[in-house]
């Protein structure tokens, strides 16, 4: 496989990073558009190594420490969306690529959505997955639970309160691989709060802003997935957001929740890798309408 290559940008000011995994087709030449994967809350540019696997021979695979993850510099003041639109759009240009294949998930549906909404014509593919689009009373008070302990000083509390506040933790709902997420999810906010000095404050944010996912969208095909047991935004409200894309597809991936990319990462990567490259549609896929009354467009 050819080595993967490191870029640094900046936007207004503002560093970051995206790495780049070549393709490593037999013919040397991709059989699809690049593929950006923007993840979660303090999910950086080595977090994906099952897509290399599924994507790497059909497309170059991007990944990113966007503004305010890994790398990065923090997010400066404010409302973050525009900037990290534009970082996005960065990344793209200095690809030299016309349009991109884009992969969002949780915390990063909201800047693949935003972009796609704002650049439907450098857009390929959409694909999203956990997409936050209503956070209920319960899960506010988890989070801010987390947020004193965070203030606190207590680590280890805070990485436990909000690792669960991801899950489904309920015994009579099966979900794959549940503590070996649970785990991992827990050692992964510990050790960004330890070696990333604005990693608090990532996390502050991504709690802070509430993501806008209305208006719709038209003209870029789209696939939305969620975890059966995702207990962060229901499936049922995930699939009357994906309506409101034009064409969109969407299904459910059983004994999965919220963290479905590691609960069943061979299965979302080939979703994914299917869906980019135009393979036959995963078993469960709905294709649906859009919704009536949905606005569409650009913002």
């Amino acid at each position: 496989m050819p080595e993967e290559i490191i870029r640094p940008l900046s936007v207004d000011g503002v560093r970051f990073s995206y790495r780049v995994q070549p393709h490593s087709g037999p013919d040397g030449v991709p059989a699809t558009e690049p593929a950006l994967i923007i993840g979660g809350a303090l999910q950086g540019m080595f977090g994906w190594p099952q897509m290399d696997d599924h994507l790497g021979d059909a497309a170059d695979v991007v990944t990113a420490d966007l503004p305010g993850m890994g790398t990065a510099d923090p997010l400066p003041p404010g409302p973050s969306a525009d900037l990290l639109r534009r970082t996005v759009l960065a990344v793209a240009d200095d690809l030299g690529a016309p349009r991109l294949n884009v992969f969002g998930f949780s915390y990063g549906t909201a800047i693949a959505f935003g972009f796609a909404r704002r650049h439907p014509e450098r857009v390929a593919r959409l694909a999203l997955g956990g997409v936050p689009v209503h956070i209920d009373a319960a899960q506010v008070d988890c989070w801010e639970r987390a947020r004193r302990q965070l203030a606190a000083g207590d680590r280890e509390g805070f990485a436990a309160t909000a690792a669960d506040a991801l899950m489904c933790l309920d015994p009579e709902r099966p979900v794959h691989r549940r503590e070996l997420a649970r785990r991992y999810v827990r050692r992964s906010f510990l050790h960004a709060l330890t070696h990333s000095p604005h990693a608090a404050d990532s996390l502050h944010r991504a709690l802070a802003d509430r993501p806008d996912f209305s208006g719709g969208l038209t003209g870029v095909p789209a696939l939305v997935f969620a975890g059966e047991h995702d207990t962060v935004t229901s499936p049922a409200r995930q699939r009357e957001f994906a309506a409101t894309i034009e064409g969109s597809r969407f299904l459910t991936i059983e004994e999965s929740d919220h963290w479905v990319v590691l609960e069943r990462a061979e299965e979302v990567a080939e979703l994914i890798a299917g869906f980019f490259t135009g393979r036959r549609p995963a078993a469960g896929v709905v294709t649906l309408p859009r919704q009536a009354g949905a606005r569409a467009g650009r913002t």
